[in-house]
């Protein structure tokens, strides 16, 4: 099955590297994920605007790979004024997808901002700029970690849609069911917009459960035990971590996902692996 035979296709995310080294590496892995004709490429954006020099001079690097590449964009500890100004520049330098998200208060920060959600993110976006970008919003099937019920989270996900958004990119996740149940309970809402599942590789046990811990994505125990009984052997948990991902994401193409977004941490080769692996499915 062929990644490209989907409608959506698939999509890569990168972070903004913060060293001249990390830039150069950035740009290489950019060209052999650039080959396997993503759809989009996005960029992430720090909490407040941490990183947001950063991010579009991380776009623009990116974007000259010929791809259509979406800045992440967070309302938490921006004023209206200052978004304004960043959706001005981006359309003026023809950029037309956006990642819009509440983005996490960072510590030491003081206000949150003019916007305190991201529904409300999508409504300013769209009231500045009409149908000009592309929105996508995140999605969490096993709820957001700081979300108050799964009930609660689902309604939350419901009104970013209805505010304006055209997709959704969910957080990771090890469960296909728990993908299937969230998009059935979705469009049990109303929502008809394409939720495109994202996608970990696994590459590095420690750092899995750091990411994984603090954004809610559950770890099945097996997986756990496993990664766990191979200690300090990356090459085993590389193979391994192939194995499970390329099971999951064809599970999940082949139960009707409508693409594949995956969180590349800035890696080109295990992201590789496993979309060929799909494509020779």
């Amino acid at each position: 099955m062929s990644a490209q035979e989907h409608p959506l296709g698939i999509s890569f995310e990168f972070f903004p590297p913060n060293t001249d080294a990390g830039r150069e590496k950035l740009m290489r892995n950019r060209d052999l994920l650039a080959e396997r004709n993503p759809r989009f490429f996005s960029v992430t954006y720090g909490a407040g605007g941490s990183t947001q020099n950063r991010t579009i001079a991380t776009v623009n690097a990116v974007r000259e790979s010929g791809i259509t590449t979406a800045p992440h964009l967070s309302c938490i500890g921006s004023e209206k004024a200052q978004l304004r100004d960043l959706l001005t520049d981006y359309k003026a330098q023809g950029i037309n997808s956006l990642v819009a998200l509440r983005g996490d208060l960072p510590s030491g920060m003081g206000g949150i901002g003019e916007l305190r959600y991201a529904n409300e993110l999508v409504e300013f976006i769209r009231q500045e700029t009409g149908d000009h970008f592309e929105i996508a919003v995140a999605a969490y099937p096993e709820s957001h970690p700081q979300a108050p019920s799964f009930e609660a989270d689902l309604q939350n996900f419901a009104r970013k849609m209805n505010a304006g958004a055209n997709l959704a990119i969910t957080q990771y996740f090890f469960t296909a069911d728990a993908y299937f149940h969230f998009v059935e309970r979705a469009r049990q809402l109303g929502v008809e917009a394409p939720i495109i599942p994202g996608i970990m590789p696994i590459t590095n046990y420690s750092k899995l459960a750091r990411f994984s811990d603090a954004c809610g994505a559950e770890i099945p125990r097996w997986i756990r035990k496993q990664l766990e009984a191979y200690g300090d052997d990356s090459a085993s948990i590389s193979a391994f971590g192939e194995e499970v991902i390329s099971r999951l994401a064809q599970r999940l193409l082949d139960g009707g996902a409508p693409g594949l977004h995956f969180y590349t941490l800035n890696q080109a080769e295990p992201t590789l692996k496993i979309v060929d692996n799909l494509a020779g499915h």
